[in-house]
């Protein structure tokens, strides 16, 4: 009869404390994917959250698009024509004090942005008619046209307002924003505690 063999307990501890460390390190690795699949990506972030733009590098007279909770939105350094050709245009458009309420009150203004910069305007790019998007139109005329809807042929100023006898009943939307580091970027989507 043969003895049977003898068994080296420390060796076995060892591997199987490494079995099950190697094992334990393998699934987490493995979990990990999975884990960050199930955070938001940065498009649902968008999606519903506030949006942080840098504006400094945007000249007078152009125009910048973002997206924020699935919409376009404009944000325009108005040069001081287009400011001035908005003071001509009240008889010519359908609410020139922005009663109607498609922008926070501190938007309720001739230029319909914030007092500390007019120049400024923010603004959801897609127009009241049936949504379409309008184009922008950054040389100033003499009819005060700033964004044209070529769908349906509404018009808009450079501040928003929508001119008498188009399809458009009310001016393009402002959503809440406010500036901060130094006016050098923008909040879309949050106002708080903001002058």
């Amino acid at each position: 009869m043969s003895n049977p063999p003898t068994v080296d307990s420390k060796r076995r501890r060892f591997l199987v404390t490494t079995t099950a460390v190697v094992g334990g390190v393998g699934s987490v690795a493995a979990a990990l994917p999975f884990v960050f699949s199930l955070q938001p990506s940065e498009r649902a972030k968008a999606a519903g959250a506030p949006i942080e733009v840098d504006i400094s590098k945007l000249e007078p007279g152009q125009k910048l698009d973002v997206e924020w909770r699935g919409k376009v939105v404009w944000i325009v350094n108005r040069s001081k024509a287009m400011l001035d050709s908005l003071k001509k245009l009240d008889d010519k458009v359908a609410d020139p004090k922005s009663t109607n309420k498609q922008q926070p009150e501190y938007a309720q203004n001739e230029f319909r942005s914030r007092a500390s910069r007019p120049e400024l305007l923010v603004m959801v790019g897609i127009c009241t008619h049936l949504g379409c998007s309008p184009t922008f139109r950054p040389e100033v005329t003499d009819d005060g046209e700033g964004f044209y809807c070529p769908c349906h042929g509404s018009k808009f100023d450079y501040a928003g307002r929508v001119f008498k006898g188009v399809p458009a009943p009310i001016n393009l939307e402002i959503p809440p924003y406010k500036y901060f580091a130094n006016d050098t970027k923008i909040l879309i989507g949050d106002d708080s505690g903001a002058a």
